[in-house]
């Protein structure tokens, strides 16, 4: 089948698949030519690693989509490696949606909110924010400090709310502000997000002062009070140089087995966050190619783009990166490599230090500790360098989920994490359920060197059920129950009759605690999620005019119920392609009732 369909490929740019057996995607790829592209893997003199001759060997079938140019080609290939994940494509697994701040300049009366899709309406978005709690921050200190309203909804009320009360809201509910004088606080939102200091305590000093000479002197101590907390905050920010602007700096770094790309934001001048990406098994892959795909995929999802990107080394698709970034933005995107000096290089050098202090986990001295310690416990021959954790999280029966987290070589390796719709285990069986999860997880992984089932012994026993018949006589699985009755956490081994007590002071039972814990919130996080979603499909389907495809659409634009309840009006209309009158309809059937109030219940 293959040789059939190399001859009839079109010599023109596009992208090609390559399918196994079972119609899997294993590997995504980009031409200028199709045809000899393609034809070069199955070439008799083709030069190919151990790595590609072996996925040439899993192929069974592929498939090609052909492009007007070559940019096509080079944002179709990125698009499809994220939604494929292929095993032997260089893939960014992380595919979370950043956090950002978002003033909605729009709106008559303009307020503050997070969003994690950036919009297209003219609102002005400060981040992304990584991690997201110095974000919640500086939205707690926003709402403490300016006087702007937090009220999701048209401020329409029939009378004030406890943040006006408070004076933390000007109230443009009450009608006693003028547009004018809200927009200014709206402006000083705007210039303390920006890191714009001057501008912001200089206005804030004439208003203070303009009060004073009124002689309003309880209007001026509230702005004097203002200032000082201000004063307080922009001293604690991480500034760079004010003059830098908006930038994203790549560092890179790789060992023998792993590679580390991490990320600096940039904003105004000032650190707003810093992520890393880490990569395994790439031998055969060079630096530039590793780079370059996690740079494209980084931008190929819903991350803005900044107006300036630093690498340490180019690649030639980096050039098509800034001409897509450019139009997507409507602005101009610059994609320099390493400069030789000044404040650039110094923040490439920075972000170069922490990708290579992000591998430095692997050699900790804690974790060689640690390891010994569950030797001598579990019996094991070499200290474990990855441990699987697996949980079930569910609700009477409903909307049961598992999920897998890895803690590899000291650390959680979040790009390993898994999720899981339980498919066949039927009402509230986590035993099922835990069966399983560890079946299809190990259908396609390979095994780690110990894995960790929160719960007893009779999640360890349907574990070992799951597992190959060489893996059920060793000691690399064990299930580790929860406190109960002034009870210590206990350890069930496969092969042993009694539990094995924990030491709570023992850095083994911390090690294992911490990873158990983490599981712990990965999968109710999911099976909420996932209990909100149903639900909202529920409550849409009574919604006379939405269909499934306004649901799918409003599923995905928004998430959750309360989400949909809090959007405006035109919102509705252009997530869910409605017309007025049905986004009038679900907008009343999700309104609280009169009486109750509230928001849903967990």
């Amino acid at each position: 089948m293959i040789t059939q369909r190399l001859h009839s490929l079109p010599s023109r740019p596009g992208v090609y698949l390559f399918l196994d057996r079972h119609k899997r995607v294993v590997y995504v790829g980009k031409a200028k030519n199709l045809r000899n592209r393609v034809q070069s893997y199955f070439s008799e003199k083709a030069d190919l690693g151990p790595r590609k001759a072996r996925m040439v060997r899993e192929v069974a079938d592929l498939d090609c989509i052909a492009t007007d140019s070559e940019l096509e080609a080079f944002i179709l290939e990125a698009t499809l490696i994220k939604r494929h994940k292929p095993r032997y494509n260089i893939v960014l697994r992380d595919d979370k949606n950043y956090p950002y701040l978002c003033l909605t300049l729009k709106d008559p009366w303009p307020t503050i909110k997070v969003v994690r899709r950036l919009p297209r309406d003219g609102s002005a978005c400060f981040g992304p924010y990584v991690p997201a709690s110095a974000m919640w921050e500086t939205l707690a200190f926003i709402r403490r400090t300016f006087p702007i309203r937090t009220c999701s909804g048209n401020p329409s009320r029939r009378r004030p709310c406890v943040e006006f009360q408070m004076h933390r809201c000007l109230g443009p509910c009450t009608g006693q502000v003028t547009r004018e004088t809200y927009m200014k606080a709206v402006d000083e939102v705007k210039q303390f997000l920006r890191g714009q200091r001057r501008e912001l305590l200089r206005s804030l000093e004439n208003r203070m002062n303009e009060a004073a000479t009124r002689l309003e002197y309880e209007e001026a101590a509230a702005i004097r009070d203002r200032i000082a907390r201000i004063e307080r905050a922009l001293e604690a920010q991480k500034v760079i140089s004010p003059g830098l602007g908006d930038i994203d700096v790549f560092g890179y770094s790789r060992d023998d087995e792993r590679a580390c790309v991490k990320v600096l934001f940039i904003r105004s001048g000032m650190l707003t966050g810093a992520k890393d990406f880490l990569f395994r098994n790439l031998k055969e892959e060079s630096d530039q190619d590793i780079l370059a795909n996690a740079v494209t995929q980084f931008y190929t999802g819903r991350v803005g783009s900044p107006g300036e990107i630093l690498i340490p080394f180019g690649h030639e698709s980096m050039d098509m990166l800034s001409k897509w970034l450019s139009e997507r933005t409507g602005q101009p995107v610059r994609i320099r490599q390493a400069p030789r000096s000044g404040k650039r290089r110094e923040l490439l050098d920075m972000a170069v230090d922490n990708a290579r202090m992000a591998m430095v986990p692997a050699d900790s001295p804690r974790m060689e500790r640690w390891s010994h310690v569950l030797l001598t416990l579990l019996g094991l021959r070499h200290p474990p360098r990855r441990i699987d954790c697996f949980d079930i999280s569910t609700l009477a029966g409903q909307a049961t989920v598992g999920c897998r987290v890895s803690w590899v070589d000291g650390q959680f390796d979040r790009d390993s994490y898994l999720r899981f719709h339980i498919r066949s285990a039927q009402g509230p069986d986590d035993f099922a359920a835990m069966r399983e999860v560890i079946q299809r997880c190990y259908r396609k992984n390979p095994l780690p060197d110990l894995i960790l089932v929160d719960g007893g012994r009779g999640q360890l026993e349907a574990a070992t059920s799951a597992l190959p018949l060489y893996w059920r006589d060793v000691t690399r699985l064990i299930a580790m129950a929860k406190m109960r009755d002034d009870r210590p956490e206990r350890l069930f081994v496969p092969g042993r009759a009694q539990s094995v007590p924990l030491d709570p002071a023992d850095p083994s039972t911390r090690l294992l605690q911490n990873i158990r814990d983490e599981t712990h919130r990965f999968a109710i996080t999911f099976h909420r999620k996932v209990r909100d979603r149903a639900g909202l499909a529920s409550r849409l389907e009574q919604v006379r005019g939405i269909g499934k495809a306004r649901r799918l659409a409003l599923l995905k634009a928004f998430g959750s119920v309360e989400n949909i309840r809090n959007a405006r009006l035109e919102d509705l209309l252009t997530a869910g392609r409605m017309d007025r009158a049905t986004a009038e309809r679900l907008s009343a059937a999700l309104a609280p009732s009169e009486e109750g109030g509230g928001s849903e219940a967990d």
